[in-house]
């Protein structure tokens, strides 16, 4: 092995941004993907927000000559919008879902009906096992007032954990997606920290594209120019990360992304640019500084850092839960008394309803919805506070083996 050449693979990714009836110019756009993966012959395309199984079939018909092995992840109510097209034949594959993902009474942001997960692919490429992950986490929708930080960290853990425990037979790591994370978030330095994982921008011989790497940007037709101008570059939330494992070893020959507009057209593919990489694998004798090792003392930091806020998500949540639990026993004591009120009426034990039967019947209605919304939610939240509960002691086991191996 020493002897063949390095293997050079040509990554994809792009968050498609491709919601039936809502996004802009949606079914133009996605021919425009296909014609240019179909014209640049990527070895590997990881597309996200691809929501409708139509447009996934459209561009499985028009890139089967190119690209003959491909997979669609299914989850949650409308999708979890990921899949992957492949010039190599796949050979397994798993999806896990996030345990927290959001919430179902924000419906303007729709996060939960999602179902946002990661996808792993298995693939053989000239005898090295690739391990591809394929992932898009929760939104950030106000970086100053972020209620669903805690659920990203808790994401950003299990992709981590997903990651280091299905990746022991693996050759190669490859890691792409939206994560919604800029690169010194907490969330982000904990996925690397743990996993070990090399991003490809920092770590890139040459890059061609937006300043700073960013895949949002204001040059973009799509974008709400409002919520960049904290940041007049742009912000990077999209990633190809990757470590080589075993005897191999992994870098970043180059990486490009789009500026704004598809290369020769007037509109972009997104409302996020996309991320094209080279990366150069070979056997890990001929690679120099392979050593990628996460320093302790800054991982533990980073996982007491992570942990602080989970729990920060915990209190919050069992607020919410007391408080959809108070709401449910007045609504229910509500009823108790309209119940006792009507008896009594009926068995002549008291005076006339005091109130026209359609008021009566309309509060005894509204108190029914009350109770049962706030049962639906309290159970709801119990199922959060327990998941972050158990993120929490994950957290702690980890730092109490790290702080005694010091």
């Amino acid at each position: 092995m020493d002897t063949d050449p390095p293997l050079q693979l040509r990554v994809f990714n792009l968050n498609c941004w491709a919601i039936r009836y809502l996004s802009k110019l949606r079914q133009e756009r996605i021919g425009l993907i296909g014609d240019t993966l179909s014209q640049e012959g990527f070895d590997l395309a990881l597309l996200q927000e691809v929501w409708s199984e139509r447009d996934y079939c459209e561009l499985k018909q028009k890139l089967t000559a190119c690209y003959p092995y491909s997979h669609y992840f299914k989850s949650g109510v409308i999708g979890s919008g990921l899949c992957v097209f492949s010039r190599y034949p796949i050979l397994d594959t798993f999806l896990y879902q996030y345990s927290l993902n959001g919430y179902p009474y924000m419906l303007q942001h729709g996060d939960w009906f999602c179902g946002k997960a990661v996808g792993l692919l298995v693939i053989k490429i000239c005898g090295i096992i690739f391990h591809v992950y394929v992932t898009h986490l929760h939104a950030e929708y106000c970086r100053d007032k972020d209620a669903y930080l805690p659920h990203r960290v808790v994401q950003a853990w299990e992709l981590a954990q997903f990651i280091q425990h299905t990746s022991k037979g693996a050759d190669v790591v490859l890691l792409g997606g939206d994560l919604n994370m800029h690169p010194g978030d907490v969330g982000i330095r904990l996925l690397r920290g743990w996993t070990g994982l090399r991003d490809s921008f920092p770590d890139t011989e040459r890059f061609e594209g937006c300043e700073d790497g960013c895949t949002l940007v204001p040059a973009n037709c799509f974008i709400n120019k409002e919520e960049l101008q904290p940041f007049p570059l742009g912000i990077r939330i999209d990633y190809i990360l990757y470590k080589g494992l075993s005897h191999f070893a992994v870098r970043c020959d180059s990486l490009v992304t789009t500026t704004g507009t598809a290369p020769g057209k007037s509109i972009p593919y997104s409302d996020h640019e996309a991320i094209m990489a080279t990366l150069c694998v070979k056997p890990r004798e001929a690679a120099k500084g392979s050593s990628s090792s996460a320093i302790e003392p800054e991982l533990v930091d980073v996982v007491n850092e992570a942990r602080t806020e989970v729990r920060v998500g915990l209190h919050t949540a069992e607020r919410q839960r007391y408080s959809n639990g108070r709401m449910a026993i007045l609504a229910l004591l509500l009823l108790f008394l309209q119940a006792a009120m009507g008896l009594s009426s009926l068995m002549g034990w008291d005076s006339p309803q005091p109130f026209p039967k359609f008021s009566f019947s309309l509060l005894s209605l509204l108190a029914t919805v009350v109770l049962l919304l706030s049962m639906v939610l309290y159970v709801f939240h119990t199922i959060e506070v327990k998941m972050l509960q158990g993120t929490e002691e994950q957290m702690r086991l980890v730092l109490q083996d790290k702080l005694s191996s010091m």
